[in-house]
């Protein structure tokens, strides 16, 4: 009997040992047991140990019950559109794809102190001013706080109801009482659900309050807008999974040294995503920019060396921006490589193929690159105007100030088109471009009024441009 009593014994101890699980709140991936430092992205001290789920929703009891069918349909639909609330903020309803969708939850992740609350405070006076009825609830700030921002940015009469709590439990009693369109909650890792045992902000305090209030979002017909944290890289704090649950997710951008903020959708189930909003930080609260090509060239003066003006692409809009390079002899044995708005890794290989197929050599010289404006340009179109203005930095050489270069760069030294180069040019020709250098691959038509300077590899493009090569 003693030996049953301890087999049964040791059984439930392991069978208790398995349910034990640890999470990185970095990461967010799971592990047996306790670490130091995380397997999976190898940051310290970032595991803590996860509450278990009960023993009812085992894959085990789900299998001893029978469930409901689930009704399939077909791919065709005649549904019509989700109907949308138009803010009045263009760019704001420009990112969410067309207006507010009913229903809908939306993340927003930025910088502290880069402008969330002061642009959802403006998104909320705006929503609140078409008819929809919106609710602020602040987790970081007493009342009075949002008050007094909401009187410096003359919203003090916005009929917004304004709200401070972190407990979630009573928020959603609150906004099930008053049947909002919109709520707003800043921020997401403030909120405490008190059936979780751990800590606000952890991963799993974020996980159970995103789900409840997306939930809560789909359940009730009520959008809901949360603020989200970002760790030193750049990424919304908490569990990735919950950028999952939502239906769209925004970025807000910038430079704190510049007045410009950019907001980016990363996501979006209801419109295209990579699409921008622009704004400008001003005394009075973030003023939208209608034209931000013309914004971010206004400072632009006479051609200089390693200046060199690139059309890009942000979602559907055209943007022009400029790109400032720098090239100068390096007292060091290790040259420098500094970049602020760029990908430093291509720039690394655009300065590889300039050496290795144009026969360019940067060694012995310090690079500087910069994209004006404090915007950051991702998309691949920007290698031949950084090699452009890496050119006409290091041979002194300034292009002629009515040019626009784009275009792709392989690694054997061919150039590549690029996407929606009508749209590029268009934009470049109602800005006063009159020349535009791009890949000869490119077969849409030039702009009248614009002539296009076509190329097939760098080789050809340095020699035309800079007699070199």
């Amino acid at each position: 009997a003693v030996t049953v009593d301890g087999g049964a014994a040791l059984g439930h101890t392991r069978k208790m040992a398995k349910k034990l699980q640890y999470v990185c709140t970095a990461c967010a991936a799971s592990s047996p047991k306790w670490a130091g430092q995380c397997d999976a992205c190898g940051a310290w001290n970032s595991i803590v140990e996860e509450k278990p789920l009960s023993e009812g929703s085992s894959s085990k009891s789900i299998g001893s019950k029978r469930g409901g069918q689930v009704e399939l349909t077909d791919l065709s639909t005649n549904e019509a559109p989700p109907p949308r609330t138009m803010s009045g903020m263009e760019e704001l309803d420009r990112v969410l794809g067309g207006g507010l969708v009913p229903s809908s939850a939306i993340l927003v992740g930025g910088d502290p102190g880069i402008g969330k609350s002061t642009v959802l405070l403006q998104a909320a006076a705006q929503f609140a001013s078409q008819g929809l009825k919106t609710i602020y609830i602040s987790g970081e700030e007493a009342s009075a706080q949002v008050r007094m921002r909401a009187q410096r940015l003359g919203l003090k009469d916005a009929p917004v109801k304004l709200g401070a709590e972190t407990n979630l439990r009573n928020i959603l009693t609150t906004l099930e009482a008053e049947k909002p369109q919109l709520a707003i909650i800043d921020s997401i890792q403030t909120m405490w659900v008190d059936t979780v045992d751990s800590a606000p902000g952890s991963v799993s305090q974020v996980r159970a309050a995103a789900h409840e209030l997306t939930s809560f979002a789909k359940r009730k017909g009520v959008s809901v807008i949360l603020v989200g944290h970002v760790t030193k890289d750049g990424q919304i704090a908490g569990p990735r999974v919950v950028e999952h649950m939502v239906d769209t997710v925004l970025y807000f951008e910038g430079e704190r040294g510049h007045q410009f903020r950019i907001l980016r959708a990363v996501k979006n189930r209801f419109g295209p995503a990579d699409e921008i909003g622009v704004f400008e930080m001003t005394g009075a609260g973030l003023q939208e920019v209608r034209n931000p090509s013309a914004l971010f060239l206004s400072e632009r003066g006479e051609p200089s060396p390693g200046s060199v003006v690139f059309s890009g692409i942000e979602g559907t809009r055209p943007v022009l921006v400029e790109f400032q390079a720098l090239v100068a002899p390096s007292p060091h044995s290790q040259p420098r490589r500094t970049v602020v708005g760029w990908d430093s890794s291509r720039l690394a290989m655009i300065l590889a193929v300039l050496e290795a197929r144009v026969g360019i050599p940067f060694a012995g010289l310090d690079v500087y690159l910069n994209v004006a404006g404090g915007i950051k340009v991702t998309e691949p179109a920007a290698d031949l105007a950084v090699a452009a203005a890496l050119l006409s930095a290091r041979e002194d050489a300034a292009l002629p100030k009515d040019t626009v270069v784009f275009g792709e760069i392989s690694l054997s030294g061919a150039l590549r088109s690029v996407s929606q180069t009508e749209n590029r040019l268009k934009e470049a020709q109602k800005l006063g471009f009159s020349t535009a250098i791009m890949p000869k691959g490119d077969k849409a038509p030039s702009t009248a009024g614009l002539t296009a300077k076509r190329y097939d590899d760098l080789t050809a493009f340095v020699g035309d441009i800079f007699g070199a090569g």
